[in-house]
């Protein structure tokens, strides 16, 4: 029975606390001597130290990589616009080809389109973009197209002995290839 003076709280008798199967097997865990802990902390440092150095190259290589592909852009992109204008600057070459009679007015059209041909061409040339005349040259699979193989006694064997259609770089990448006849040995 209970004391009448004392609450029933003070009565109750302390509980034990209950651990399970594992945490009764598993040692309780011993502190960490101060050197140990020092020892812990260099080396999250040292590895976070490593993540922060990793992620800064990872962010200088994206950047510079974005940087490079607006380069390129930019160095690019007259491309498809340069492609059209070489049929116009072929058909002014065509045209100046043809043969002019002595009437004023043919040689004055002829002039004209002379004209007009070497303005074609200095814009071509001020935006990065150059002719590919190989005439004389060895051939060149990276920048040549060869149509036909010719042989000849004057040339070497895989020279250029005619070109067909001139080729063209826009800043040193191939824009369309020169079209040619390459010399073999008779």
């Amino acid at each position: 029975m209970s004391e009448p003076n004392k609450p029933e709280t003070e009565q109750q008798e302390p509980v034990e606390e209950v651990l399970s199967p594992e945490q009764e097997s598993q040692p309780e865990a011993e502190p960490l001597a101060e050197d140990e802990v020092n020892q812990r902390i260099a080396e999250i440092e040292l590895q976070m130290r490593d993540v922060q150095i990793r992620a800064q190259a990872e962010v200088q290589n994206i950047q510079r990589r974005a940087e490079r592909e607006v380069a390129n852009a930019h160095k690019y992109a007259l491309e498809k616009f340069a492609g059209g204008l070489l049929e116009v600057v072929d058909n002014l070459e065509r045209a100046l080809q043809t043969p002019i009679s002595e009437d004023e007015a043919q040689k004055a059209m002829h002039e004209g389109v002379a004209l007009t041909y070497k303005q074609l061409l200095d814009t071509l040339k001020r935006h990065a973009i150059e002719v590919v005349d190989p005439l004389g040259e060895p051939f060149n699979a990276d920048l040549h197209q060869a149509v036909s193989m010719q042989p000849s006694s004057v040339s070497e064997p895989n020279t250029v002995t005619a070109v067909l259609q001139k080729g063209y770089t826009l800043s040193g990448r191939l824009l369309r290839p020169a079209m040619v006849v390459v010399a073999t040995a008779s």
